[in-house]
């Protein structure tokens, strides 16, 4: 089922004709889709140590275009793994984007079944955003979403329209604490932008790689203080909020942000994505028990 209007079709087999117009030297590997959570690109591995992907909306093409840019240069100052770029293909007749080849990480999607110890893959995420925060910031893009204040109508109407999956009054109410934080008008650092579960890979039960840099530039921290919701429980989040030593206003306007992402997730996602809809429900659930 496609989740957007105007969706690309994207396929095994147009895979394998980009690869063999524009990379003949690996296509001859086989190629399969890789099913996830994924909105923004169709994903599909090529042989064993690669994978594709491909833009499904073409206005995202510059999502790759970032990360070819900028991702070999942050991988040197952060601990963990993140996506190693191989090649960016053009836009052709058959598929009117851009589109890249990254090297396969091994690991598995963040699960509560998937790690060991919450506390121990919190802090590790924590080191990994204070190496990331820390990283020169010298002619990167701006990146992070917009002032709360100016999310507040099209947060409001996402989580009333979700009130059969989530406890809307609450969850308006954890909004409107979040409000009263003070705009940020702090010094930009790097962030990812989108720490959800999916984007973090592990591995042996330890967190082992973030990926999916599409959004990446320098902004807010808050905006990766999002994953004290998105990702961990009680236990989790707290220990993550304490090793980054987040202040009250910093960790309102994440709060807020987190609330912000899952809220338009649910309604937008319903029928579409239903497994990327229950882990914005989990987000949303967080955030009520954490503001109770």
């Amino acid at each position: 089922m496609a989740m957007h209007p105007d969706e690309i079709p994207i396929t095994a087999r147009l895979v394998q004709q980009l690869l063999a117009d524009q990379f003949p030297e690996v296509a001859h590997l086989p190629v399969r889709e890789f099913r996830s959570t994924g909105t923004v690109n169709a994903v599909f591995r090529i042989g064993d140590g690669l994978l594709a992907r491909l833009p499904r909306l073409t206005r995202w093409a510059a999502d790759l275009d970032r990360e070819a840019r900028w991702l070999p240069s942050l991988a040197s100052h952060v601990p963990l793994s993140i996506p190693v770029p191989v090649f960016l293909g053009k836009p052709t007749g058959h598929y009117r984007s851009i589109w890249a080849v990254y090297e396969w990480i091994d690991g598995s999607p963040y699960t509560d079944d998937a790690v060991d110890d919450e506390v121990a893959v919190a802090r590790a995420l924590a080191d990994f955003l204070t190496h990331l925060h820390r990283i020169d910031i010298a002619d990167a893009p701006g990146a992070g979403r917009r002032p709360l204040a100016e999310l507040d109508a099209m947060t409001r109407e996402a989580l009333t329209a979700a009130r059969d999956l989530i406890d809307a009054e609450k969850a308006l109410a954890a909004w409107n604490k979040a409000l009263t934080a003070p705009v940020w008008d702090g010094t930009p650092v790097w962030i990812h932008t989108d720490l959800l579960r999916p984007n973090l890979l592990v591995r042996g039960g330890r967190l082992a790689a973030v990926i999916d840099w599409g959004g990446t530039g320098v902004g807010d921290p808050a905006a990766d203080v999002i994953a004290a919701w998105s990702v961990f429980g009680s236990p989790g989040r707290a220990a993550f909020l304490a090793a980054l030593d987040v202040d009250e206003q910093t960790r309102d306007r994440a709060l807020g942000y987190a609330l912000h992402q899952a809220a338009m997730i649910i309604p937008y996602y319903r029928t579409s994505n239903p497994a990327f809809v229950s882990s914005a429900v989990r987000t949303v659930e967080q955030v009520i028990a954490d503001t109770a």
